[in-house]
């Protein structure tokens, strides 16, 4: 059996809150909240046993992983969408000074009016970023909510627009299964403990 024919499984696990988060903004690289990482050290959470743990480059990915008792290997294939020219600004605020702008954002993948990254650019990195996993056996990868959404679809071979349908939220576990052919959705967004807001 080639090693590509394995089965195997990717964890996912959306990073834990931070202010851009709680005020609707597009992220800088802002840590994690101090309370956010009390709750998240003292829920007792039983990691799975895993060969490999990934984390974007960015302050909340890998303080995430830390607060969790991992020590990633940082990959830069799971950082962040790059909002560029929106980062650090609330949806409301780029809607009121460039709506045609968020409307292209959200009709358009191709489109990247922040001069940032397409969601189609994002769509190809991950699915490289996945292609290289096959056969892995257990990977976890701390990320960001747009990377997980962005396997999702590709996982589900979904329509493209779907990437906005999809609801990743803080500290959620989205688990797929790779049966030697393709990748399977087991769950998405399942929460490990529930943050109150």
């Amino acid at each position: 059996m080639k090693e590509s024919d394995q089965p195997g499984r990717i964890t996912f696990i959306s990073h834990a809150p931070t202010a851009a988060i709680r005020s609707a903004a597009f992220p800088l690289d802002e840590p994690i909240e101090q309370r956010e990482l009390e709750k998240l050290s003292s829920t007792g959470w039983s990691p799975p046993r895993v060969h490999q743990v990934y984390a974007g480059p960015e302050q909340r990915t890998r303080q995430t992983a830390n607060t969790l008792g991992f020590d990633p290997i940082v990959s830069a294939e799971l950082k962040d969408l790059d909002y560029c020219s929106w980062r650090g600004k609330s949806l409301d605020e780029v809607q009121s000074t460039d709506p045609h702008g968020v409307s292209r954002w959200l009709t358009d993948i191709d489109a990247a009016p922040h001069g940032g990254e397409s969601i189609a650019n994002l769509l190809a990195r991950i699915e490289h970023w996945l292609v290289g996993q096959h056969g892995s056996v257990h990977t976890l990868a701390v990320t960001h909510p747009a990377v997980i959404r962005a396997a999702v679809v590709l996982t589900l071979q979904a329509p493209t627009q779907s990437f906005w349908r999809i609801d990743i939220p803080p500290v959620t576990i989205t688990d797929l299964r790779w049966n030697g052919r393709f990748w399977n959705l087991r769950s998405s967004g399942c929460p490990f403990f529930r943050f109150e807001n």
